[in-house]
């Protein structure tokens, strides 16, 4: 019987926080992206790899915020190296130019932690008309590959439990499709895409023999800004908490994704799904390949059509 607060085969469990399970890990030398960072998890993530020495580049909207965000980190960890770089993960054109000023500024990149996310209550189309739950969650990934360093590099998608309330059937028939839109279950598609990219991109990049690893992770189900103008949720929620256990603080919610981001342990781990900073076991279709390469190939069809 599994019991909430009871530690796995790392040593770690759904209270450990950020800092405890990448306590005495260096990372200075080390590069990351954060996507989402302006606030909850994402901000705390960036805290915590800064605090432990990696530079770490704040992929954001949202300028402002991420400026303020950044102050607050100095503030605490003055020889912190944090920047921030301007990213509308809903337009191609914004991905694509960010790639490029980031390839520009010539700097390494060993982490990419795609954590922005957005649960709309209403069919929302993207600048170049992706699906908006697909572009901000999933296609900015694609570009990671070409940044890849001699050392490991570790791509992580964080995921949701929410994967299990995705849609049945083939994933293109609901990527843009306002007729069939239900904010849950697109959401749930869109997490649904995260673990299959990762587990996908994890073969394709183990068959390379490129020295990258790819995972997804479920965080946690916090209070997030994730539910920004959102009213529907409360109705699901009732169901939802029985299984998405919650931790309560944000630096309980950022541990798994800063456990895959530095901890030794998870050297050379790749296409797995963690828990509270353990393996876990996602839905059947989560693991099924075929479905994986099916979401690859029409993610390449879109992007390369943008």
């Amino acid at each position: 019987m599994w019991i909430f607060g009871r530690k796995g085969a790392s040593g770690f469990s759904a209270t450990s926080t950020a800092e405890e399970v990448t306590e005495g890990i260096h990372g200075s030398g080390l590069t990351a992206i954060v996507t989402g960072a302006t606030s909850g998890i994402g901000s705390e993530t960036t805290r915590v790899l800064a605090l432990r020495g990696v530079h770490v580049i704040m992929a954001v909207r949202n300028i402002q915020k991420a400026i303020q965000v950044k102050e607050t980190i100095l503030k605490d960890t003055p020889d912190a190296k944090v920047d921030v770089m301007e990213l509308d993960l809903s337009s191609m054109a914004s991905i694509r130019n960010f790639a490029a000023k980031y390839r520009s500024l010539g700097l390494p990149l060993h982490i990419l932690i795609n954590n922005a996310g957005v649960l709309s209550p209403q069919f929302k189309l993207s600048k170049d008309n992706i699906e908006l739950h697909f572009a901000t969650n999933h296609l900015e990934t694609m570009k990671t590959t070409s940044y890849e360093q001699n050392t490991e590099g570790r791509i992580i998608n964080v995921s949701s439990e929410g994967h299990r309330f995705a849609y049945s059937g083939h994933l293109s028939d609901y990527m843009n499709n306002e007729l069939s839109y239900s904010s849950i279950y697109a959401y749930g598609l869109s997490k649904l895409a995260n673990i299959l990219h990762a587990n996908e991109l994890a073969r394709l990049l183990k068959e390379d023999g490129v020295n990258i690893t790819a995972n997804s992770l479920h965080p946690g189900f916090i209070d997030t800004e994730l539910f920004r103008g959102h009213n529907i949720f409360s109705s699901m929620y009732s169901y939802a908490v029985v299984w998405l256990i919650t931790p309560g603080v944000f630096d309980q919610g950022a541990a798994t994704t800063c456990y895959l981001a530095l901890n030794p342990q998870v050297k050379g781990v790749t296409g797995e799904y963690f828990v509270d900073s353990n393996f876990a076991k996602p839905s059947l279709r989560a693991k099924d390949q075929e479905l994986a390469k099916e979401l690859w190939e029409f993610s390449m069809g879109l992007t390369s059509s943008k």
